[in-house]
C-alpha cells in the first residue's frame, strides 16, 4: 500500500475543498450568505440582540430576576423577528444542506480510514 505524507494528504484536502465551492449547494450557499451579510435591517436587529443578551448576563450576575425575565421576553421577540425575515429562513435551510453534505463526506472519508486500517491490520 502506498504511504502519503501528512503534507500530501492536507494538499489534496485543499484541492478537495476548492472543487467543493464548485458544487451547486456550496455556491447557493455563499450567496445567500452574502445577501444575509448585507442586509442593514438584520445587522441592526443583530446589534440590538447583542446589547440585550449583555444586559441579560449583567441582570443574572446581579440577581436581578424580573428584569431578567423582562430582558428575555425582548430577546425572544426580537429572534422571533428575525427568524420571520426570509433570507434568514434561506439561510438556516442552506446550512442545513450544508451541514449534510460536509457530514456525509466526512464519513465516507472516515468509512474508507477505517476500511483500509482494518485491511491492513488483516494483512499483518
Amino acid at each position: 500500500m502506498e504511504t502519503y505524507s501528512k503534507e500530501v494528504i492536507l494538499a489534496e484536502a485543499e484541492k478537495l475543498a476548492d472543487r467543493m465551492v464548485q458544487i451547486e449547494e456550496v455556491a447557493r450557499f455563499k450567496q445567500v450568505e452574502n445577501r444575509l451579510n448585507q442586509n442593514e435591517k438584520i445587522k441592526k436587529l443583530i446589534n440590538n440582540m447583542k446589547a440585550l443578551q449583555k444586559q441579560a448576563v449583567n441582570f443574572q450576575a446581579y440577581g436581578k430576576t424580573e428584569a431578567l425575565k423582562k430582558v428575555d421576553a425582548q430577546i425572544d421577540d426580537l429572534q422571533a423577528e428575525i427568524d420571520a425575515i426570509p433570507i434568514v429562513e434561506e439561510f438556516k435551510e442552506s446550512q442545513m444542506v450544508m451541514n449534510d453534505l460536509l457530514q456525509r463526506i466526512s464519513q465516507t472519508i472516515t468509512k474508507q480510514v477505517e476500511g483500509n486500517m482494518e485491511n491492513i491490520l488483516n494483512e499483518n
